[in-house]
C-alpha cells in the first residue's frame, strides 16, 4: 500500500555540530551512514522510499538545530537558511517530498513569522520542534505567538524527542537509558502533558499536535490520567479531562514502534483517524516499517487510513494511490 511518512529527517552542513552531540555514541562506521543518508535527497533517498511503497516523505531537519542555539539573533538567521535548504530540495522533487520547518524557539515571535513565511511563501505543512528549547517549553505563554499562528494556518506542530535541558538523575550511571531507548519517551511525554495541563488547548482549541512513537506511551495512560487528575488541585482547571484533549488536539505516528501491541493500542485509545505511518529515517529501516505496517493486524480501510489517508487531510496533501 501506498504511503505518507512525516517523520523523515535530513541534514545540511552548517547543523552539523548542532546535531553530533546527540550521536556522540554512535560507532564511527555507522555514523558516517547515517550521516550520509541525512544529506541526501537523492536516488538513496527515493530509492529507499520506492522500496518501502513511501510516495511521500514530509522532511524535518534532524535535531537539535538551532534549538540550542545560545544566541537567538544566529538562530533565527539559521533558521530560514535551513527552511530555504529544504524548500531547494523539494522544489527538485515536488512530488515526493513536503516540509516541516525548523524554527528558532528561543525567539517565539520570530518562529512564528518564520512558520508563516514556511507555510504561505514556501508551501511546508507545518513545523517540527525538538522538545525544549534552552528550557523553554511549548507550554509557556511566551510560546503563545507559536500556537496561535499554527492555529490560524491550520497546521500541526510535531514535538519531536530531544534531551531534557538537565539529565535526569533516576538514569545516573545507566546513560543507556538516557535517549531513545527511555529518556527521550520521558522527556517528550512530560512535554506534551505540560501542554495539554497548562491549557494550551482550552485557549488555541483547533491547534493540532503530533507525537512520534505511537503517542509516546500516552495513549496507554488515559484512563490514570482522567482519574488521577481528579485527585490534585491543577494550576489551571481545564475545561475537559485531560483524556479529551489528548484524543481531541494530538495526532500520533508510529514511527519506530513497528509492533502490533502499540498500534492497536493507540487505535483503540485515539481512533482509526489519529494515527499515520512514519518511519523516522533514516535512523530505522523504511522496510521494516513498511513491512509492519502492511501485515499489520487491521482492516484494509484503517490500513489505508494509517499509511496515507490521515496525514493527506490533515497535511493538506495528495491522496495517494492504495
Amino acid at each position: 500500500m501506498r504511503k505518507i511518512a512525516l517523520e523523515e529527517h535530513f541534514m545540511v552542513p552548517s547543523m552539523i555540530p548542532y546535531w553530533e552531540a546527540t550521536v556522540e555514541d554512535l560507532p564511527e562506521q555507522l555514523y558516517r551512514t547515517v550521516l550520509e543518508r541525512l544529506s541526501d535527497f537523492g536516488e538513496r533517498r527515493l530509492g529507499a522510499m520506492d522500496a518501502a511503497g513511501i510516495a511521500i516523505s514530509v522532511l524535518s531537519l534532524a535535531g537539535p538545530g538551532v534549538q540550542v542555539e545560545p544566541d537567538a539573533a544566529i538562530a533565527v538567521r539559521r533558521a530560514q537558511e535551513v527552511n530555504d535548504a529544504l524548500a531547494e530540495a523539494i522544489r527538485r522533487h515536488p512530488t515526493r517530498y513536503a516540509g516541516f520547518a525548523h524554527l528558532p524557539v528561543q525567539d517565539p515571535p520570530a518562529a512564528a513569522r518564520e512558520l508563516e513565511r514556511c507555510v504561505r511563501e514556501l508551501g511546508f505543512k507545518g513545523a517540527l520542534i525538538n522538545g525544549q528549547t534552552r528550557g523553554l517549553y511549548l507550554d509557556d505563554p511566551r510560546c503563545f505567538p507559536i500556537w496561535e499562528c499554527a492555529e490560524a494556518l491550520r497546521v500541526p506542530i510535531y514535538l519531536h524527542p530531544a534531551d531534557p535541558e538537565a539529565p535526569y538523575a533516576g538514569w545516573a550511571g545507566h546513560k543507556i537509558l538516557s535517549r531513545a531507548i527511555w529518556g527521550w519517551t520521558v522527556e517528550t511525554a512530560t512535554h506534551a502533558l505540560r501542554i495539554v495541563f497548562a491549557g494550551i488547548f482550552d485557549r488555541f482549541p483547533a491547534a493540532r499536535l503530533i507525537l512520534g512513537h505511537m503517542g509516546e506511551t500516552l495513549p496507554y495512560l488515559l484512563w490514570r490520567l482522567d482519574s488521577r487528575a481528579q485527585l490534585y488541585k491543577a494550576e489551571r482547571p481545564l475545561a475537559l479531562p485531560p483524556s479529551a484533549y489528548i484524543r481531541r488536539n494530538i495526532l500520533v505516528t508510529t514511527s519506530g514502534q513497528c509492533a502490533a501491541e502499540p498500534l492497536l493500542c493507540a487505535l483503540s485509545a485515539l481512533g482509526a483517524e489519529r494515527v499515520m505511518f512514519s518511519v523516522d529515517y533514516p535512523f530505522e529501516s523504511a522496510d521494516v516499517a513498511a513491512r509492519f505496517i502492511d501485515t499489520a493486524p487491521v482492516g484494509e480501510e484503517v490500513r489505508a487510513r494509517i499509511c496515507h489517508g490521515n496525514a493527506a487531510e490533515l497535511l493538506g496533501l495528495e491522496r495517494v494511490e492504495a
